[in-house]
Parts: structure tokens; C-alpha cells; sequence
């Protein structure tokens, strides 16, 4: 029967047949390469990617079919080259016509229609997939079947069938985000990475130090309280009988300033205005404590260690700073200044200086691994008190020790960052 087919018309259907296994080719990579998120979006307003997502929600299924359609033609296509071959140049025809062959599927229906849609996968998915659902329907009983062996032949060399998807880690996250710069600007994703970075840092590497909480001693003489009150830079501060583990409460300025100003203001109708303090504690990472805030409708909270004694407070203000970098010129502690220095190759900085905020501000890379200030972090590398004119270095960061404070704590230091670090102040 074949014998009697002619030769154009057996071209025909090669090419024809070529065609068909592009298509499946080029269908299996497209659909395989789409994006999820955009084909989730897409599937609420194209009927295409609404096709080609249930086609995905059965991987299996649409592998089958394509490798069923795409063999089944491949093979229909070499025993009519064969014929085709034999009918021009006899048995030695067949040799050329399977070299002619190999080389024409690999151009028109591997290679080429492949790497179209490995390029532009959408525009090969969604029309495709108006085309394998019904097929798929159509083909389901000899799909099933095919599959039936194939897991069954799995499970006969121990491969699992089901394979959870992986959930992408931190750090494949933070690559994924990098590696799409350009569809966002470097700001929001800077952003998106510390936002990632929140669940490994703790309140205590960010919170202000139990010795420079500015607080109101409630037993002081009432005029220099209202002294404190009137030169406050705060919103909020902590109220205290002689130590600050005995806090009262948490003062909002707002709420005294008519009284302040009026002169009406005393002790008993500040400690009236006083709000419960909330307390957190000190392990607790960044991401925990935002969603605290928000629940409890809080923006500041006393820091407590194991035993319960308070050694920090911590605000909103310097979570969302961990976010979006220093966004208030208000300082937290008026000691915690960067002064530049007079040689233009180091800065002088006060001792309780937070390591994370010295980092961010200049862009700095001191470790921060252990200690959470820079006192903490000289202290930690001499394994000794510090004393004045002391030099040392700490990777590749010179540092000298300019001033003590009677507490045997850095007062100012001298940091000079290596020479290959480019510093820029914010």
C-alpha cells in the first residue's frame, strides 16, 4: 500500500509529522519553563493559562501525553522516510534517509522549537494548552495505562512516586531576589532582603542598652523631673522608683504637654498617666517581635533577660530601621554619635555604639556575630578590660581607644576601616 503512495506525497507528510513533533517539543519545555506567579496571575483573566495550570496540576499526565503524541510520530516519521528513501535510491537509500532524518528533527523538532520556548514560553503554553486538553481527554485511557506501568516499575526499584516540592530556602530566596534586580529598584530590594533577614536577629543586638535608657525617676525632686520632661527628645519613656527594674510604667509625652505647659502637671496625675509596661524578651528574633507590636498595639518594650531583670528597650522605630536603614535624624542616645575624624581615614565613635547600626550607616562589615556593641566587641577580642591608647585590629578594622568612662566602658574610639572598603557615611 505504501508502495503506491508518491513521492510528494510522502514528503508531505513527513514534513507534516516534523511539524507535529515540534509542536509536542516545544509544548513540553514552554509549559515545564513557565513562571508560577505569573501563570497564576494570568489564570484569573486567560482562558490559556487557566488550561495550562490544570494541565501543570498533573505533571505526570501531560508528560505522558507528550511523550506518547511525540514518539508515536517520530516513529511514524522514520518508517515513512524508510519507504520514501527505498522508493529514490533503493536499500542504499535508507542509510542517507535515516542520517537526513536524525539531522531534520533535531533542527525543526528538538532544537530550534525548544529553545523558542525555553525564551518565550508563554507565547508557545497558552495556545498549546487549547490543544492537549482535549487531547489529554481524548488519549486519558492509554495516558493512564502508560503511567500505571511506569509507576509500577517504579516501585519495583524503590523510587518514591511522590516527591514534595522543595521549599526554597533563605539564602535561594535572597539569590532569587538579587538576580531579579531588574524589575525592581536596588532600594525595595535591599528591603526585601533585610525583611528576609529579620527571623535571625534578635531583640538584643538591636535594642538600646540598659544604661542609656533615658528615663524619669519618679523619686527625684519634682523640678528637675520637669526639666527632664521639658528637654525630652522621646515620645515615649520609662518611669522608674530609684532603679529602672521598678518601673512604673511607660509615659506617652503627649499626654502631659497641656499639663507641662499649663503648669498643672505634679506626680500624682503623671503617675495616673502612666501605661502598663510590656515586656519582651531578649531572644526573641525581629520578625516575632513586629507581629507582638502589632497585635498588642504597642510600639515600645522593656527588654528582659532569663532572670527577668531588664537589660534594653527596644522600639518599633529600630525594627522597621532594620528594614528600611536610619529613617529619623532623632537620636536615640544623644552619646551615640559618629564623628569624623581629623585625618579623613577614621571615624571616632562612642563605645556604646551598636554594631548593626555602625554597619548600616557607613556600610561597614564589623562582625557581629557575638557582641552587639563596639565596647562589647573590643572587650570580647582583648579578654580584658580596655584601657586608653590601646590599638588593636579586628578584620581589618584599626581601632584605637581614645577615653574610658568611669564604668571601665569605651567612651570614644578611633576606627579606621581597611583600605579596599569604601565608606560612605548615609
Amino acid at each position: 500500500m505504501l508502495d503506491s503512495i508518491s513521492v510528494s506525497y510522502l514528503v508531505t507528510i513527513i514534513v507534516f509529522l516534523l511539524i507535529l513533533s515540534g509542536f509536542f517539543s516545544s509544548s513540553e519545555t514552554a509549559l515545564m519553563a513557565l513562571n508560577r506567579i505569573k501563570l497564576n496571575n494570568d489564570a484569573k483573566k486567560k482562558r490559556g493559562a487557566q488550561l495550562a495550570k490544570y494541565l501543570l496540576s498533573k505533571p505526570d499526565r501531560l508528560i505522558g501525553l507528550i511523550l506518547i503524541g511525540n514518539n508515536f510520530i517520530n516513529i511514524a516519521a522514520t518508517a515513512l522516510t524508510t519507504v520514501l528513501a527505498i522508493k529514490i535510491a533503493g536499500d542504499k537509500g535508507v542509510a542517507y534517509g535515516t542520517a537526513i532524518l536524525t539531522f531534520a528533527i533535531l533542527i525543526f523538532s528538538e532544537v530550534t522549537p525548544k529553545t523558542y520556548a525555553a525564551l518565550h514560553p508563554q507565547r508557545i503554553a497558552y495556545p498549546a494548552s487549547y490543544i492537549l486538553t482535549p487531547l489529554l481527554k481524548v488519549m486519558y485511557p492509554l495516558v493512564w495505562f502508560t503511567n500505571l506501568l511506569t509507576n509500577g516499575l517504579l516501585r519495583l526499584l524503590g523510587v518514591p512516586q511522590s516527591i514534595a516540592r522543595e521549599a526554597l530556602s533563605r539564602e535561594e530566596l535572597k539569590t532569587l531576589v538579587i538576580e531579579n534586580d531588574h524589575i525592581k529598584p536596588n532600594v525595595h530590594q535591599k528591603m526585601m532582603i533585610n525583611v528576609m533577614d529579620l527571623d535571625h536577629i534578635s531583640i538584643d543586638e538591636v535594642m538600646v542598652p540598659r544604661n542609656d535608657i533615658y528615663g524619669i525617676n519618679i523619686n527625684d525632686d519634682w523640678p528637675h523631673i520637669e526639666r527632664q520632661l521639658t528637654n525630652c527628645y522621646l515620645t515615649r519613656l520609662p518611669v522608674y522608683q530609684d532603679q529602672l527594674d521598678q518601673v512604673l510604667g511607660i509615659l506617652h509625652i503627649r499626654t502631659i504637654l497641656p499639663m507641662l505647659s499649663r503648669g498643672t502637671l505634679n506626680k500624682e496625675r503623671l503617675k495616673g498617666l502612666l501605661r502598663k509596661p510590656y515586656f519582651v524578651p531578649e531572644s526573641a528574633n525581629l520578625t516575632i517581635q513586629m507581629s507582638e507590636f502589632q497585635k498588642r498595639e504597642r510600639r515600645m518594650g522593656l527588654v528582659v533577660d532569663e532572670y527577668g531583670e531588664i537589660v534594653g528597650l527596644v522600639t518599633l522605630d529600630d525594627i522597621l530601621e532594620e528594614i528600611v536603614g536610619e529613617f529619623t535624624s532623632e537620636p536615640r542616645n544623644r552619646g551615640m554619635h559618629i564623628v569624623k575624624s581629623n585625618s579623613d581615614e577614621g571615624y571616632v565613635v562612642n563605645g556604646r555604639m551598636p554594631i548593626r547600626s555602625l554597619n548600616r550607616r557607613l556600610q561597614w562589615k564589623l562582625p557581629t556575630a557575638g557582641a552587639t556593641t563596639l565596647n562589647g566587641l573590643v572587650t570580647d577580642h582583648l579578654q580584658d578590660l580596655p584601657v586608653p591608647d590601646l590599638t588593636v585590629e579586628i578584620d581589618g578594622f584599626t581601632m584605637t581607644i581614645l577615653s574610658i568612662d568611669e564604668d571601665n566602658i569605651i567612651d570614644r574610639i578611633s576606627i579606621s576601616p581597611p583600605d579596599s572598603l569604601v565608606v560612605s557615611e548615609d
